[in-house]
């Protein structure tokens, strides 16, 4: 296993010209515009599936599977995206992605039959697993590091605003429009990114010779492909027991094959010696427990409000939008917060406090106001957001330059898995309710200890925040 990157002292770049300083300024916004697109699009479609179903003559059980389907293409295309941006560099792999992200959805959008719309999402996937971790590594590399915790608070908001604002877009889109613009609103927004990208983005990164690692590329996209279309399955209860377990066993008997691979490879896809890195392997531990709630919370608050409170998608998605406003506001305050109080103590203090918050959405009831309700979820918006702003940016805080396209394909990964897992922990949760009042059918009861588990899941995540030393991130704490 190759030895892990050299950990840097910070840098920045005091002889710019103002062309340059503008261009770097940019690039968040761009790879943000990017991230939204993908995070959108992801979230969307869930609320049209029932209306999508009847245009395209099929059931929505059967629909299920263009969500399946676009996940498991970034399982197993994330892991390659750092070796493509080395290889052929990553401003023309970036582009390529939006463009291909761009026309697959004018293919969604025209899409006749299911399977011609399951092929379309699978070009999206593939596309979507590209253009994220590729638009960070720009980020990471064009960036200086001393204003890199800016750059990540824009970042952060993308990845929050997507699972809010996704289900109310898809309401109104579906309400007054037809399904097909969920998929063509992309479209303006591609272009520009091209554009963008195409102007203030230049093309001078190096470039390798390395050939890909197609033992590990294997080994890896079924190891995560299974265990993430696994953890969807318990989340929708979509497959027998048997099955499920079987599909788990095969994504964990891999990923233990690949360890034995990674550890004998001259380099490996994803490259483990990066855990070597503290301050790296605690944020995507502590980080990935942190992450259960993005996917858990718009999956239980979707079932709360519809299920449990009787509200139209429209109306769940609307209430579930307020967090949106917290994560927004974090925005101003996010750096100055962390500056003051340092990445340790924000992330193991915050941590406690985004958990507190997601736990008292149990308290909600049918009858609660719904100015209390959306006043808890602006505040742990807000607290959810100013998490992973900084352990966002703590993660890639002690890597080189070199490393930055190997981390931010492990990161992604990661962050696949998590969200996955997050969703998962709430299934297993409300149906293990279920089973020990001895019901046959979800009850309120049953979300609110899902609500439960996950805000103590991103509680406990402190503990992992807690072995960080106390300068953790100095370099990129500089005002």
């Amino acid at each position: 296993m190759p030895e892990p990157p050299s950990q840097p002292s910070s840098h920045s770049s005091p002889a710019l010209s103002e062309r340059e300083r503008r261009a770097i300024r940019m690039i968040p916004f761009i790879v943000g515009c990017a991230l939204f697109m993908q995070m959108l699009d992801s979230t969307v479609v869930a609320t049209a599936l029932p209306v999508m179903a009847e245009s395209l003559g099929t059931s929505v059980v059967d629909m299920n599977v263009i969500i399946t389907s676009y996940l498991l293409a970034v399982a197993v295309f994330v892991p390659i995206s750092g070796w493509a941006a080395d290889r052929f560099g990553a401003r023309r792999v970036f582009t390529a992605a939006i463009l291909l992200f761009t026309l697959s959805s004018i293919g969604c959008a025209v899409a006749q039959t299911l399977p011609q719309l399951v092929a379309g999402r699978w070009m999206q996937g593939v596309a979507g697993a590209m253009m994220v971790p590729v638009g960070r590594i720009i980020l990471l590399r064009k960036v200086p590091k001393d204003e890199l915790l800016k750059a990540m608070a824009f970042l952060s908001l993308p990845a929050l605003l997507g699972p809010l604002i996704g289900p109310p877009v898809g309401g109104f889109l579906v309400t007054y429009a037809t399904w097909h613009w969920i998929f063509l609103i992309n479209v303006p927004v591609g272009v520009l990114g091209i554009l963008l990208v195409r102007h203030y983005i230049r093309d001078d990164y190096p470039r390798s010779d390395i050939r890909l690692d197609w033992p590990g590329f294997l080994l890896s996209g079924v190891s995560i492909a299974s265990l993430v279309m696994g953890f969807e399955a318990i989340g929708h209860r979509s497959l027998p027991p048997l099955q499920l377990g079987g599909l788990i066993a095969l994504g964990l008997i891999c990923g233990v094959l690949y360890i034995w691979h990674a550890r004998r490879a001259a380099n490996p896809i994803i490259d483990l010696s990066l855990l070597r890195v503290p301050s790296f392997s605690i944020s995507i531990l502590g980080g990935n427990l942190c992450r259960f709630a993005i996917g858990a919370t718009p999956f239980l608050l979707a079932i709360m409000l519809q299920v449990g409170f009787g509200l139209s998608p429209l109306a769940a998605g609307l209430i579930t939008f307020t967090g949106a406003a917290g994560a927004l506001l974090m925005k101003l305050v996010a750096a100055p917060i962390i500056q003051r109080f340092g990445f340790k103590r924000v992330l193991t203090v915050n941590a406690i406090i985004t958990g507190i918050f997601i736990a008292l959405c149990a308290l909600f009831r049918a009858d609660t106001s719904i100015w209390l309700m959306m006043a808890i979820l602006v505040a742990g918006g807000f607290f959810r957001s100013l998490q992973f702003t900084a352990v966002n940016t703590l993660t890639f805080a002690d890597l080189d330059a070199r490393a930055m396209s190997r981390a931010s394909s492990f990161s992604a990964m990661a962050q696949q898995l998590g969200i996955s897992l997050g969703v998962a922990a709430a299934a297993v949760t409300m149906n293990l309710s279920m089973h020990w009042r001895g019901g046959a059918d979800l009850a309120l009861i049953d979300v609110i200890w899902g609500f439960i588990v996950i805000g103590g899941i991103t509680a406990i995540s402190a503990l992992s925040f807690m072995r960080l030393p106390g300068n953790a991130g100095a370099q990129l704490n500089k005002r």
